[in-house]
């Protein structure tokens, strides 16, 4: 994922509602939102070059969301950061078990942000400097810096979903996910990669000659553990090439010793 906002835990929208955008290059290969064979509980997207996810949950409730660390370098890395979210939501780990795992093994893959933990209990780890935090309630952003980084597209990305004020229907959230405002002269972040890019990556909807907005999502979990889980997919220059939605109720979180 390349934006995030999410309100969690807040009056109004519940336990977790979740907009997000998965930006990616148009020829990298993916599977929409669907069931995973392999892992017939588990919904989410799946990236077909490495395998792994970007946005998935599973029926008991457990969650986890990637999105990159843009620091104008080249990644450089042995595995896949999208390992990261299917290894936590089919696996059986208890999340700060995880978190420890991750601090051992951060330096496999490129820079990253994970979004992880069970719907109940949220947690943010931060590779650049392996610091995790368990998420407060409130709205909160991610994009390609760290949780709440002030950036244009999070800031305009969280004022739809405060100016909500209740659960969103799929083309409320998918027209707050399409908005392709970018950002103005002083409100672009220095990343390193140059103006002009820093220009065409900062609006919401991305729309580049070869890489730009593959898949918004909207993920909203109920007060009592009800999930709907809806996929709004683009093809080339923000094609439209199709629509997903699944529902699905969670068994009960496990406790921890």
């Amino acid at each position: 994922m390349c934006i995030i906002a999410f309100a969690y835990k807040t009056p109004g929208l519940g336990q977790l509602v979740l907009l997000a955008n998965r930006d990616e290059y148009y020829a990298r290969p993916c599977e929409p939102l669907d069931w995973w064979p392999d892992h017939p509980e588990t919904l989410g997207g799946r990236d077909l070059a490495a395998g792994g996810g970007w946005l998935m949950i599973d029926k008991r409730g457990r969650f986890a969301a990637v999105t990159n660390f843009r620091d104008g370098f080249p990644p450089k890395a042995e595995r896949s950061r999208g390992e990261l979210v299917s290894r936590f939501v089919t696996g059986d780990e208890d999340p700060l078990v995880f978190a420890d795992w991750l601090r051992a093994e951060r330096h496999r893959y490129a820079p990253f942000n994970l979004l992880f933990g069970y719907t109940s209990d949220l947690f943010h780890f931060y590779s650049p400097t392996a610091q995790i935090a368990r998420i407060t309630p409130g709205i909160h952003t991610l994009s390609n810096a760290t949780l709440d980084t002030p950036w244009f597209k999070s800031q305009r990305l969280a004022e739809y979903l405060a100016e909500f004020g209740r659960v969103p229907t799929e083309d409320q959230a998918f027209t707050a996910l399409s908005d392709p405002t970018p950002a103005g002269p002083g409100q672009l972040p220095n990343t390193r990669v140059g103006l002009a890019l820093e220009k065409t990556l900062s609006p919401i909807f991305i729309r580049g000659r070869d890489y730009g907005t593959r898949a918004s999502n909207l993920l909203v979990v109920s007060a009592r553990g009800d999930i709907a889980f809806s996929e709004l997919s683009w093809g080339l220059a923000g094609r439209e090439t199709g629509r997903r939605r699944y529902t699905l109720r969670p068994g009960p979180t496990p406790t921890r010793p």
